[in-house]
């Protein structure tokens, strides 16, 4: 996708470097001969390697895929000390080897706490360039309400992930608009089952990646890719007029999120540049939820500083 111009635009020529553990080297390569064998007009080369130094230098754009994998009966606060260890070290090499201006967007869970070491250890990276993803959940969300309001995913908007990419993160549709032929009409006014979006639908959507490893054997792979050019794309062109996504960045004080975590927020992106939406009404409901995917993101905090002491 990357190749074909569906993150960068179809104009913008690319150079990918792929970068894998040693005990993969055979099936990178293997990728790296299929690229060649694609002929995508926009790849101007491709780097296939096993050396993190060679994977990163240069580059202006990394989308960290790399992390201790989840798996069906791995909870994600299982993972963090391995993870920990390696976004050090990678965020070392980044720090060292990256283009200044470079992009980073984290996508393995923990994937806020792991943007959090990575920013730690790449103190020359701007914050703001130091993101994790939570596309993925934002689609999702779209699909669940497209879905019960029998439209197109296209016709809905503006629903939030709010917080840590886990178990707790909130969904909330309370400012999500959805466009009919008399114009856009809020969800919240024909999605009336209140029950149905406090229950099923968060439970369904925090769920929804464990449920994907249950039915595959292994985490979201299509959809996740999708989500990751959809968080570049949006980052580096800018989000239509009106619309906001949701993207893990770094907290300003914002609604009241404490600062200095990486955490889910609804932004809109210009000339490259992502900025937090301001002003939204926040009730007691919702501000309970924030607050209680904020503490976790406090307590991983705190443990990633241990498990890296």
């Amino acid at each position: 996708m990357v190749a074909r111009g569906i993150m960068l635009g179809p104009d913008q020529p690319v150079i990918l470097h792929l970068l894998d553990i040693e005990h993969a080297a055979e099936s990178l390569n293997g990728i790296r001969m299929e690229l060649t064998d694609a002929a995508f007009p926009l790849l101007k080369g491709v780097v296939a390697t096993t050396d993190v130094v060679e994977a990163c230098k240069d580059v202006n754009i990394a989308v960290m895929l790399g992390g201790s994998p989840q798996k069906e009966i791995t909870l994600r606060k299982d993972m963090l000390s391995t993870n920990a260890s390696i976004y050090k070290a990678q965020a070392l090499i980044l720090e060292e080897h990256a283009a200044a201006d470079c992009k980073v967007s984290v996508v393995p869970n923990p994937a806020n706490t792991n943007a959090l070491i990575l920013k730690q250890f790449a103190p020359s990276i701007p914050k703001e360039n130091i993101t994790c993803l939570t596309r993925l959940d934002h689609n999702r969300a779209l699909g669940q309400i497209a879905d019960r309001l029998k439209v197109h995913v296209s016709d809905v908007k503006n629903v939030i992930i709010w917080g840590n990419h886990s178990t707790t993160e909130y969904l909330e549709v309370n400012h999500a608009t959805f466009t009919t032929r008399n114009g856009e009409r809020p969800v919240r006014e024909h999605v009336a089952d209140d029950h149905w979006l406090k229950t099923e639908f968060i439970t369904t959507m925090q769920q929804r990646g464990v449920a994907i490893i249950k039915a595959r054997k292994a985490s979201s792979a299509f959809s996740a890719a999708i989500a990751a050019c959809d968080h570049i794309r949006d980052w580096v062109f800018g989000t239509p007029k009106g619309t906001w996504v949701s993207m893990g960045v770094y907290s300003d004080g914002s609604y009241g999120i404490p600062p200095r975590l990486i955490y889910s927020f609804p932004v809109k992106c210009e000339k490259g540049k992502w900025s937090i939406v301001q002003g939204l009404k926040i009730d007691e409901y919702s501000r309970a939820m924030m607050d209680a995917t904020a503490k976790e993101l406090i307590e991983k905090k705190s443990l990633a500083k241990s498990c890296l002491e």
